[in-house]
């Protein structure tokens, strides 16, 4: 199996709005607004996750910055 690509946090957000955005037109039909749904609903995960790892990582050199 091929893995897909991994998307930064920015590619990830604007795939997001295009997402939203479809969504609010109301013009798809069942089976595509539900899988536009689903593709949603995993890239605010994903984002989520990287946004915790950002703060890991941002609260970790504020640390080591400390200390020096």
């Amino acid at each position: 199996m091929s893995r897909e690509k991994t998307k930064t946090f920015e590619e990830s957000m604007a795939r997001l709005e295009e997402i939203v955005d479809l969504l609010q037109e109301n013009e798809q039909p069942l089976d595509e607004t539900i899988k536009l749904f689903e593709e949603g609903l995993k890239l605010v995960r994903d984002c989520e996750g990287k946004l915790k790892e950002f703060e890991t990582k941002v609260a970790e050199l504020s640390e080591e910055s400390e200390e020096n």
